[in-house]
């Protein structure tokens, strides 16, 4: 008999991919140039030209028994070295090997990290709006995901509803920043007053509240912004890691679970995360991938042209009347929509083969999500389809 529980995750399969399959579908119809879909949050720009000399260098020269074989359940050794001392150059935290655990993107990174700091029934806090595979990462832990509701002025964190949601259950926060939907970087000011309320829950409580911090758009921050580190804020953090953007190696699935050295039980912590792996079936990332982040850690792809597509939208949906918050990072951007139901107003969309996410699976109706990951040519040609649906509701020539 086929499990009822996963049957059921069958009627909520991820919004996201869906509208994605329907863009595709489209496009088969028309013309790939012919639709304009800004659905999912896949790297427009190419690796580094030197990845692919990496990973050819590694197959001629390493053993291919090495090479081809399981790594250790911790990942390659020699690779968390890497990764420990290029994070401690860069942000000055005494990362060493034993405070890495290599994972299969972030994904199963955040997986690995909520297992480690909580147990069934306990209850972790995120902010909307958030990434919406959140709760199947964290329900299947036997954890219940609480939600504080969005700041939509500026998309920092809604301290007085986060409060409210705090209690002795909560052994974890979940945080990204920067952020997906929105493009918003989390303030120093934001950083620093969420660590003083955890520390401050954690002694009234009598047990550590972790923050989870999931970054894979670390590197994408734009000028004039400062992404502060959050393990430089509060102790008990774990960052978890991707270099899907960063690299442009999404496929890959590659990252990384940080313990702050000073984190309660950091080591022991990474030591646990392999036995979460016997239990969710990860056994470690591909050791080729392994090896060639390692030569990597301090490059990234040709991030600029996000910024520039950045510019563009925000400019005309702001001339056009839109309601947005101007992103400071990834390569996402979170108007709001021109009616109260956002599921309706991308729905309209598609008239002008738009292929828009709505906001209410991030948590955050009535606004909707534009990944434009997508080569700079198709955002200025998608222009004139946003002038005609903005016309829709009367919004062209206000």
């Amino acid at each position: 008999m086929v499990s009822e529980k996963y049957k059921d995750m069958l009627k909520q399969k991820s919004v996201i991919r869906e509208i994605c399959v329907r863009a595709n579908e489209r496009a088969k119809e028309i013309g790939a140039d012919q639709v304009f879909n800004y659905s999912l949050g896949n790297p427009s720009v190419p690796a580094p030209e030197r990845m692919n000399q990496v990973l050819k260098e590694i197959i001629d020269t390493k053993d291919p028994l090495v090479l081809h074989g399981y790594s250790e359940s911790h990942g390659i050794y020699e690779v968390r070295e890497a990764v420990a001392e290029s994070l401690k150059r860069r942000f000055g935290i005494a990362y060493t090997a034993d405070h890495i655990f290599m994972a299969s993107g972030a994904a199963a990174a955040i997986a690995h990290a909520a297992r480690a700091v909580t147990k069934p029934g306990d209850e972790m806090i995120t902010f909307a709006p958030f990434f919406p595979e959140y709760n199947p990462y964290i329900r299947e832990a036997g954890v219940e995901l609480k939600i504080v509701p969005a700041d939509t002025v500026g998309f920092q964190i809604n301290f007085e509803e986060f409060k409210k949601l705090l209690n002795p259950k909560t052994n974890a926060v979940l945080i990204n920043s920067p952020n997906n939907p929105t493009g918003v970087v989390y303030s120093k000011e934001t950083i620093q007053k969420l660590s003083d309320i955890l520390r401050e829950k954690e002694k009234e409580y009598g047990h550590e509240i972790f923050i989870i911090s999931d970054e894979p758009y670390r590197e994408i921050v734009f000028s004039g912004v400062e992404a502060p580190v959050v393990s430089q804020y509060y102790d008990n953090t774990l960052v978890c890691y991707s270099f899907s953007k960063s690299l442009s190696l999404p496929g890959e699935r590659i990252g990384y679970v940080a313990a702050n050295p000073k984190a309660k039980d950091a080591e022991t912590i990474i030591h646990m995360c392999t036995q979460i792996s016997r239990g969710i079936g990860h056994n470690c990332p591909a050791s080729l991938i392994q090896l060639a982040v390692a030569e990597m850690l301090d490059e990234t792809a040709d991030l600029s042209v996000y910024e520039t597509n950045r510019d563009i939208l925000y400019k005309e949906l702001t001339d056009l009347g839109f309601e947005c918050v101007k992103p400071e990072g990834t390569f996402y951007i979170f108007p709001k929509a021109l009616e109260e139901d956002a599921k309706a107003f991308c729905e309209k969309a598609w008239k002008y083969n738009l292929a828009l996410v709505p906001g209410d699976s991030f948590g955050c109706p009535g606004y909707f999500r534009i990944a434009y990951c997508v080569k700079t040519d198709m955002v200025k040609r998608s222009l004139e389809a946003f002038r005609a649906l903005a016309k829709e509701y009367g919004k062209v020539g206000e």
